[in-house]
């Protein structure tokens, strides 16, 4: 057992050392923070980095604090202060089993100008010179601009966390970043009759923020997402005082290009799917990411439209997002309810997506090697 575990350690070394450059406060812990001795008991952890450290521990991460103490050692930041405080912290994270492989504190105002202070890479000269690192799994993790600037500057990731800011900086957000190898993509589509933004995440939660002035076409879009276990998020602005088809046509095209993105060389997935009933309306679905594009429906629709959506659009969506997506998408639905048949189709292209996109193992899903 020790062998294996020696070769494998030597085979991690060759490749450089996966190393998480971490910000303190406002990253590990929350800001405003008082460094004074009696206010030790103010100290709060950011929410989530426990679990997300502990995350990254066991993927093999060493982690570095590289942290700005603007006066430190002065008599407005006494140095008894900060190590009081500062081994408080340590014990906080050490008693979960996290420790710091060095830690780095630049005193210096910003006015001194000084190479050592974030941005500046000064203060880890010596640290790079003699660490061999994984640069593309390394990263620079912090809450202000100046940590995303020493990324850059050293030639790695920079990622941001933050309390109350967007839903993709949070810790839980930066682990699934690093390491769990998402499939994501972002795809802006702009022409005279629509201006589109889209946002895939295929390992995402499945939900849905969906604007595109259509209403009924809002809440299908948020059927795909929602039972095809994806994120998606799509802005768009389309010429809807001619005609709702550039709209509908439009968002197809750029999502199925999204969707192809994010799959890649789409090493490991299921790459088939199949069906759904929704009360007297049922829609038969099969569906091959194989790289082809191809589309059939079957089913006429008694209302000429539902809730803003022209409902002859409907099979133009799907046969618009197969050929982007590179799929063969076939269709069959019938039912007495327009709605019910519409959202039977959605519904049973998103489980046969969430089926397709499933990943189970690393081989690609074909004998010619690629799709």
């Amino acid at each position: 057992m020790n062998s294996i575990r020696c070769q494998t350690q030597a085979k991690e070394n060759k490749m450089g050392n996966k190393v998480l450059f971490l910000d303190r406060d406002g990253t590990l812990v929350e800001e405003p923070f008082d460094n004074q001795v009696d206010n030790i008991e103010k100290v709060r952890l950011m929410p989530g980095v426990i679990p997300a450290l502990l995350r990254a521990k066991e993927a093999g991460y060493q982690f570095v604090l590289v942290s700005n103490q603007d006066g430190l050692g002065t008599e407005s930041f006494p140095q008894e202060h900060f190590d009081t405080t500062h081994a408080y912290i340590q014990a906080l994270f050490s008693t979960q089993g996290i420790f710091f492989t060095k830690e780095f504190f630049c005193p210096h105002l910003e006015s001194d100008g000084c190479m050592c202070r974030k941005p500046r890479a000064g203060l880890l000269k010596d640290y790079l010179a003699k660490t061999k690192l994984d640069r593309s799994r390394s990263a620079v993790i912090g809450d202000r601009e100046s940590d995303i600037e020493l990324a850059n500057n050293i030639g790695i990731n920079g990622l941001k966390v933050s309390k109350d800011g967007p839903a993709e900086e949070t810790w839980e957000k930066i682990m699934h970043v690093l390491l769990d190898d998402p499939r994501q993509a972002h795809i802006e589509r702009k022409t005279s009759e629509t201006n589109i933004s889209i946002n895939v995440d295929l390992d995402g939660p499945g939900k849905g923020e969906i604007h595109t002035g259509i209403g009924f076409f809002d809440h299908m879009l948020e059927q795909l997402a929602k039972h095809g276990d994806f994120s998606l998020s799509i802005k768009c602005t389309g010429d809807l005082q001619v005609d709702e088809h550039h709209t509908v046509e439009d968002v197809a095209l750029a999502l199925g290009e999204a969707l192809k993105e994010a799959l890649g060389d789409k090493r490991g997935i299921q790459r088939y799917g199949f069906v759904l009933p929704m009360d007297e309306a049922q829609a038969r679905v099969s569906l091959d990411l194989g790289g082809r594009p191809f589309s059939t429906f079957q089913g006429s629709f008694a209302r000429e439209e539902v809730g803003g959506l022209p409902t002859e659009l409907v099979p133009h969506f799907f046969s618009s997002l197969a050929e982007t997506l590179g799929a063969a998408i076939h269709i069959e639905v019938n039912g007495a309810n327009a709605h019910h048949m519409i959202e039977s189709c959605f519904k049973g292209v998103a489980r046969s997506l969430r089926q397709a996109f499933l990943r189970d193992g690393n081989e690609i899903p074909s004998t010619k090697g690629m799709l």
